[in-house]
């Protein structure tokens, strides 16, 4: 009873931090919004979040993995989030732009569904217990898979970070989340019975929060103080991967 109090206030938290991931692009699309331009901004971080928040809304089922609500109502919330900025993205791309999403958006749609389909018809339905463990294993490494490269993916700016001494396309509040982020659900997962899925992609997320935060560290101070500040906003990178 305790472990199942603390493993829900501690999802309560998670989900938290998770909301303020998801709506920390709101800066950029706002941008977006007043200019009527989407500019150099690129749709596929947010892209791939919803089908992250796809996947880890199928996890959360009763029928894949039971008890696991927190799960679906933070994704859920996510991928309604996601839509949204897809929707203001799409609106104000030019035709080229609008055809490279709806693309991108359409594999997503056949991909899920052809991975839901295959889970939920790959054993008979008489071997309910069996079929419910192969359905959590195949779409619970589906989830670590794209939740390891949204937590990885800001690493990938860290040559220009060192190259430049400067971490104007780091922003601290996002690193902070994300590391708080990987951290709080990795006390989750480890919180009653150990939740092998959430635990490593998140516990590699809070290493990778951990490694960008250090660098943020050892930079801050070689940061031109003159950089326009926007600057932030227009570089910005998805940060949330949550769970």
């Amino acid at each position: 009873m305790v472990h199942t109090d603390a493993r829900f206030v501690v999802g309560v938290v998670g989900n938290v931090i998770s909301g303020g991931l998801f709506l920390s692009p709101i800066p950029t699309f706002t941008q977006i919004w007043r200019k009527k331009d989407v500019e150099a901004f690129d749709p596929k971080p947010y892209l791939t979040t919803v089908l992250n928040c796809l996947f880890w809304c199928y996890y959360g089922l009763p029928f894949v993995n039971p008890n696991s609500i927190l799960v679906v109502t933070i994704n859920g919330i996510g991928l309604f989030i996601e839509l949204m900025y897809i929707t203001i993205f799409f609106y104000y791309a030019a035709s080229k732009g609008r055809k490279r999403v709806a693309t991108y958006f359409i594999c997503e749609l056949v991909l899920f569904g052809a991975l839901v389909a295959a889970t939920m018809l790959a054993i008979p339905e008489h071997k309910m217990a069996i079929n419910r463990r192969l359905r959590a294993v195949v779409v619970g490494v589906i989830c670590d898979f794209f939740n390891v490269l949204m937590y990885g993916s800001p690493l990938f700016n860290l040559k220009d970070v060192i190259k430049t001494k400067s971490v104007k396309y780091m922003p601290f509040t996002l690193l902070v989340a994300n590391f708080l982020n990987g951290c709080c659900w990795t006390s989750y997962a480890l919180i009653g019975k150990v939740d092998y899925f959430i635990l490593i992609s998140n516990g590699l997320g809070a290493i990778f929060g951990a490694v960008q935060l250090m660098v943020y560290a050892r930079y801050y101070k070689t940061t031109p103080k003159d950089e326009d500040l926007s600057s932030k906003t227009t570089n910005e990178v998805q940060l949330c991967t949550n769970v």
